[in-house]
């Protein structure tokens, strides 16, 4: 099964899920398909599609789905990894009014360069990184908050 969660922004992200059914109708993206999709409206033969649902739910197709396909969401990706899962995250885009800013580029960007996940700039790039999934090794996700709690403690003490 592979989990698509587009997370709880206040805006749509039909590209991705017309892009997932392009790669279902090719053969690409096989199997059982269960999209969150939140705010996105969108109608699909081939993918499950719910709105929203408890943590406790959403955390459960985490730990069955063979790999994730999210939004560039902090919390969505860091919820993959945490589960040991392989994680696509897809930035949201500024220019076609899907966030406000292209903040989730740069997410996208550090995660897939510190090698947590595959990540996309464009949906184009989505069967590509799909193609990379066999090869692709999870690592554990290594946290920063403790030192940059200490970073605030010193800073806190130094005032």
């Amino acid at each position: 099964m592979i989990f698509v969660t587009l997370g709880t922004q206040d805006k749509t992200f039909k590209r991705l899920l017309i892009k997932i059914d392009e790669l279902i109708d090719k053969g690409i993206i096989q199997g059982e398909v269960i999209v969150q999709a939140g705010k996105t409206s969108y109608q699909s033969n081939h993918m499950m599609l719910f709105t929203f649902c408890s943590q406790e739910q959403l955390n459960q197709y985490v730990e069955e789905c063979d790999y994730m396909i999210t939004h560039a969401g902090v919390g969505s990706i860091i919820n993959g990894i945490n589960h040991q899962k392989k994680v696509i995250a897809v930035a949201r885009r500024a220019k076609y009014g899907e966030h406000e800013n292209d903040h989730q580029v740069e997410i996208t960007t550090k995660f897939a360069g510190f090698g947590y996940i595959l990540g996309c700039i464009e949906v184009d790039e989505l069967e590509e990184k799909i193609s990379e999934l066999k090869d692709f090794q999870t690592k554990p996700y290594e946290s920063n908050n403790e030192n940059f709690c200490n970073l605030i403690g010193k800073l806190i003490e130094g005032n």
